[in-house]
């Protein structure tokens, strides 16, 4: 596994980020960035992710104001994985795109694999106050590429649903969909997870 992006996530430990956040922020401008497939496949999860936040945001943005809560997490059952897979079919060939978190509401979009362990270490940095990178750029193979853009809480509508709950109605409900659900007890500017963008050459 290699990583192209940002501050080579993998192999460096909380301690030695604790000791030392000022040098990996240093790093973003590392080997690589220069590179133009590099810049081609920067550019092309730049736009899918930017296409899916869009499209997801909008819908939810558009039921929170029709129905409050509630129907917010009626599209977010009913409709947000079928938006995903819609914006995957607009995506050029060899492109797919996906969102996943290490607390999840809906097991489907529950990280796993090498997945897991980029966002542990996002984590790891987030809480160790470090700046998270705006992407990070994984090569899995000689023709394919993986890359991170890091999901932040950075909306109060979004502790609605994914902080301390105070509606009850709310709360029951998503108990009763969701069972297992982990995506509970978030603040503001706590990691959510990441959109991860695959890219087959």
């Amino acid at each position: 596994m290699k990583i192209l992006q940002s501050i080579a996530l993998i192999s460096m430990s909380v301690s030695f980020l604790l000791a030392s956040p000022q040098g990996m922020q240093g790093q973003k401008k590392g080997k690589g960035n220069n590179n133009p497939e590099i810049q081609e496949i920067k550019q092309t999860a730049k736009a899918s992710s930017k296409l899916l936040l869009k499209t997801l945001g909008s819908n939810m943005k558009k039921n929170m104001k029709a129905g409050g809560p509630m129907q917010a997490l009626d599209f977010c059952s009913k409709e947000a994985y079928t938006l995903t897979e819609k914006v995957n079919k607009e995506l050029p060939q060899g492109v797919s795109i996906k969102r996943i978190t290490l607390k999840e509401r809906n097991p489907a979009n529950l990280a796993e694999n090498d997945e897991a362990v980029i966002l542990e270490a996002l984590a790891k940095l987030k809480s160790a106050n470090v700046i998270l990178p705006k992407m990070v750029i994984e090569k899995v193979d000689a023709h394919t590429y993986k890359v991170y853009k890091p999901l932040v809480i950075n909306k109060q509508v979004c502790l609605k649903c994914h902080g301390d709950i105070q509606n009850n109605k709310l709360k029951a409900e998503i108990e009763k969909r969701y069972p297992a659900d982990k995506a509970t007890h978030y603040k503001m500017g706590d990691l959510r997870g990441a959109i991860v963008t695959t890219i087959k050459k």
